[in-house]
């Protein structure tokens, strides 16, 4: 990967539906060697697809946690399944230490949290922080 293929991925983090024709120009090259380099960079596993990300209307009002959960081995697959059919949790991490998991949560309200956390707390011992920002997201940057 060259400096050209690095400009071309920036451009597409910012917006992947941007034309490969203004892509071509911002990068000084034709459209069909860009495209060719998207293609390279989609066969090498560089660009590993392609996705939308949504955002909730009102979501600067939102409240936003990560929950670390520690459930006992019995209680694990209770919780999966648990997880996958609440909307406010938008992902989940096995990770290891004291906790099993970690979860992130984009809830409503404090009150809904609350009774988040009460579901999560019946199949193991949380602890939760509030996020107050995300000065950095490099979901969006290379």
């Amino acid at each position: 990967m060259d400096e050209l293929d690095s400009k071309i991925i920036r451009l597409m983090l910012h917006n992947a539906r941007m034309p490969v024709k203004e892509i071509a120009q911002q990068v000084n090259l034709t459209s069909p060697a860009v495209s060719s380099r998207i293609h390279r960079l989609e066969q090498e596993g560089v660009i590993g697809g392609y996705t939308v990300l949504l955002h909730h209307p009102g979501e600067e009002g939102r409240v936003q946690a990560l929950i670390s959960i520690q459930t006992a081995a019995s209680e694990r697959e209770e919780f999966l399944r648990m997880i996958a059919d609440e909307p406010q949790i938008l992902q989940c991490y096995r990770v290891t230490g004291i906790y099993n998991f970690i979860v992130k949560a984009s809830c409503s309200s404090i009150d809904e949290l609350e009774h988040l956390l009460t579901r999560l707390q019946k199949l193991g011992s949380t602890n939760t922080q509030i996020i107050l920002a995300t000065p950095l997201d490099r979901r969006l940057s290379l």
